[in-house]
């Protein structure tokens, strides 16, 4: 596997809300990543894969609800976030995609 696609392993997808468009204003970006991802994979990742520096890396981890799937009980997946906070200078426009 090249490091290219281990990267691509990490970040799954950027996030797009309220939130972290207010996050943006202050030159953060969101970014759901797997689960098991560390701090400093995924500021290797971010950089490697945008041309950017990274200042700081923030997790949260979501745990997923439980809500009923056609009558059954269900879990949904718990999903990790990571407030990615880049040096001056330095964005990412994720509203064009990727």
């Amino acid at each position: 596997m090249t490091a290219t696609a281990a990267h691509y392993d990490v970040i799954r997808k950027p996030i797009i809300t309220e939130k972290s468009t207010m996050a943006s204003e202050n030159g953060a970006v969101v970014f759901e990543v797997a689960i098991d991802a560390n701090k400093p994979q995924i500021k290797a990742a971010v950089e490697e894969l945008f041309g950017v520096k990274v200042k700081a890396v923030n997790t949260t981890i979501t745990k997923g609800k439980t809500k009923r799937f056609r009558g059954q009980m269900g879990k949904r997946k718990d999903v990790k976030k990571a407030y990615v906070t880049l040096e001056e200078g330095n964005t990412i426009d994720v509203s064009t995609g990727l």
